[in-house]
């Protein structure tokens, strides 16, 4: 079974930091593109970011680029996202998912149950 655990998330100000962790089981995940995902209150789900299953490309929202950072260790069977000078906007549920395939240009096929970012003063 594929599980995807999301850790990492919490209460943060404006201009903070914060780094998701998302632990991966059931399946080969070095084999797998992976990626994050986020959805705001009361707003629809919104993609962050890709990256592919040897980890060295990867993709951006817009709004993210030069503020987050994605990555994984294949060793450890994680995905990680740092996140740097947080805006309110930020503010979501974050959640990462599989790709059914080694690059982000697959659909996703697992979710995690998603993990609560807050930025506010």
């Amino acid at each position: 079974e594929v599980q995807l655990v999301e850790s990492g998330g919490g209460l943060v100000q404006p201009g903070g930091s914060l780094r998701l962790s998302c632990t991966a089981s059931g399946f080969t995940f070095s084999n797998y593109a992976m990626t994050w995902v986020r959805q705001a209150p009361g707003k629809g789900l919104e993609w962050v970011s890709g990256i592919n299953s040897g980890g060295d490309s990867t993709t951006y929202l817009d709004s993210v680029k030069g503020r987050f950072t994605v990555s994984r260790d294949n060793a450890k069977n994680t995905l990680y996202l740092q996140m740097n000078s947080l805006k309110p906007d930020d503010t979501a549920v974050y959640f990462c998912a599989k790709y059914n395939g080694m690059t982000y240009y697959y659909a996703m096929d697992a979710w995690g149950k998603g993990n609560l970012v807050s930025v506010s003063s």
